[in-house]
């Protein structure tokens, strides 16, 4: 294994092992996040989504490397380890998903293993087989980070496999969580009991956005920007970023882009002379293109994945100050109950007009001040503490 190390003097010391939907690289989704703030309460395992040595470049994050033929464990931090397992080529097809999982969790386990560690909590966000495999004393939590049956029917995955691996999770798992209301009421039927535990955001790594450089944009691009960060998908209702074109703005897209996504008319979108695509960003480097934002976009299509859905971006964008646009989500109606700024709109005509709306109100010291507030108050440093506070009343009644 590469990467080995060891931790000297951490036994006795809380691991919390988080097995991810989505690798530590790219979009930092909220398995990451949650990750990241878990570590002010106890080490934490975070375990990519294993890959092959045939895993294509694109599911492979952006860390850079090769093709990889051998698990990989490496620091992040004094508190957090990254595993990247691997499994055998064709993971997902019958009869070698058979083996997948149980290759992951010896993998998990030997890493463990070198860390001199055994987990009190495992967490899993997503419906492999993960739960009730590490013992007594492990506590199991199943993490519904999004509507998983919903978003197979939407991507055209075996939805019998993804509804059987939901059951048996929600079967061995002693703490649920929900990420809205709308997945918890459908686990409720299966005998459940989740807590609802919405998606947060990190607003210390936005407080900085006035002191960056913003980046560079094509000569003549509009200084008046509607920013859209995050995967270009089918989750995005692509009528809508037509429309913000439409009015003549800048429309600045920053993330990874699905190639099957409406390929010809996302070609002819980003060849307008207001249209510019980053790329994949990294995290860390996401700052300098939220500044150039006047406001940000959650243009999410009306489907039944985004309808249980909790988009992190919002409250990202609130965090960094900016006004936000969104279309008619249920949790992005929780969000404007609480913060009445917060636009929601419905047709492409609509949501065109709340942008230049946005775009031309000025961004005061006030409001950008109150956005920052509202996002404080939905941290991941939150999500976790309430988190842990389940986790230690579960402890007491056991």
């Amino acid at each position: 294994m590469t990467g080995r190390h060891r931790r000297s003097g951490r036994a006795g010391r809380r691991l919390t092992v988080v097995v991810s939907g989505v690798p530590w690289d790219g979009v930092k989704g909220s398995e990451r996040q949650l990750a990241e703030a878990l570590t002010a309460h106890t080490d934490v395992l975070f375990v990519d989504p294993p890959v092959s040595p045939a895993t294509p470049a694109r599911y492979r994050g952006l860390s850079g490397a090769g093709r990889q033929w051998r698990p990989r464990s490496q620091p992040v931090s004094d508190r957090l380890t990254r595993l990247t397992p691997v499994a055998l080529p064709g993971l997902s097809r019958p009869g070698v998903r058979a083996a997948t999982w149980p290759m992951v969790r010896s993998q998990i386990r030997r890493t463990l293993r070198e860390m001199r560690q055994w987990p009190t909590t495992v967490i899993a966000c997503s419906t492999h087989d993960v739960l009730g495999r590490w013992g007594a004393g492990v506590t199991n939590v199943l993490y519904g980070t999004d509507d998983w049956v919903a978003g197979a029917e939407l991507m055209r995955i075996d939805v019998k496999q993804i509804v059987a691996g939901e059951q048996r999770n929600l079967a061995g798992a002693d703490v649920v969580l929900a990420v809205g209301p709308e997945l918890a009421a459908r686990w409720r039927e299966s005998g459940a009991a989740p807590e609802v535990f919405p998606n947060g955001c990190d607003p210390d790594a936005y407080a900085g956005i006035g002191e960056v450089t913003p980046i560079e944009l094509p000569p003549g691009f509009p200084d008046k920007i509607a920013g859209l960060s995050g995967q270009l998908s089918d989750r995005i209702d692509l009528r809508l970023l037509e429309a913000v074109a439409d009015t003549g703005v800048g429309l600045l897209l920053v993330g990874p882009r699905d190639p099957g996504w409406q390929p010809q008319r996302v070609d002819a979108l980003l060849a307008r002379d207001n249209v510019h695509h980053t790329g994949p960003v990294p995290f860390e480097r996401l700052l300098p293109c939220l500044a150039r934002f006047g406001v940000g976009l959650t243009p999410y299509a009306d489907t039944a994945f985004n309808r249980a859905s909790f988009p992190l971006k919002t409250l990202e964008y609130l965090a960094a100050g900016l006004p936000v646009v969104s279309t008619d989500l249920p949790a992005s109606r929780r969000l404007q109950a609480e913060f009445r700024e917060l636009e929601i709109t419905g047709d492409a005509d609509s949501y065109a007009l709340g942008v230049l709306d946005a775009l031309a109100t000025p961004p005061t010291e006030a409001r950008v001040a109150a956005r920052r507030a509202f996002a404080r108050r939905h941290s991941w440093a939150a999500r976790a503490a309430r988190l842990v506070e389940l986790l230690e009343n579960r402890e007491g009644t056991t």
